[in-house]
């Protein structure tokens, strides 16, 4: 299977975000870099124009956001709720689990890659963490190698 296309797994959540941000690119990002460039172009000659060059890169990385973007939500496959196990730890599931080496109890929501955010609790499945977990159910202890070293982990819960 061709790697670029792989599908991304995405919660409902993950790919309103996901359709928000390209609207504002589209929209509005795309008028502002496009008023610059003109602004720079008045100024006359663009051959040592800062202002243009600095547009121009504007406008290209704003292109390359939107053609991710669409390329994102064109292989996105939405994790249904209906889908998401309430007893198998899945992506979509939110897992409670008690973190043995920090001796606390943490709260994880597993999500595809694309919409991993490790400060928010976000964890993409395909993580190391994240994928010990997939299909874990309550009680079951885990161990898990991660950059530090090995991380051991019980889960506590298991919830949509």
């Amino acid at each position: 299977m061709d790697p670029n296309s792989k599908e991304i797994l995405l919660t409902k959540e993950g790919y309103k975000k996901i359709e928000d941000e390209l609207e504002m690119l589209k929209t509005v990002m795309r008028k502002e870099v496009a008023e610059r460039i003109k602004e720079a172009i008045s100024f006359g000659d663009i051959s040592e124009n800062a202002e243009y060059d600095e547009a121009k890169n504007e406008q290209a990385k704003v292109e390359e956001r939107i053609l991710k973007l669409e390329n994102m939500l064109r292989k996105a496959k939405i994790i249904k709720e209906e889908d998401i196990e309430a007893d198998i730890v899945t992506v979509g599931s939110i897992v409670k689990v008690k973190d043995f080496d920090f001796d606390e109890e943490m709260e994880y929501t597993i999500v595809g890659s694309a919409e991993a955010d490790p400060y928010d609790n976000k964890i993409s499945n395909e993580s190391p963490v994240g994928s010990a977990l997939i299909g874990m159910k309550k009680g079951d202890e885990i161990e898990v190698n991660v950059p530090d070293g090995t991380a051991r982990f019980k889960i506590l819960d298991i919830r949509r």
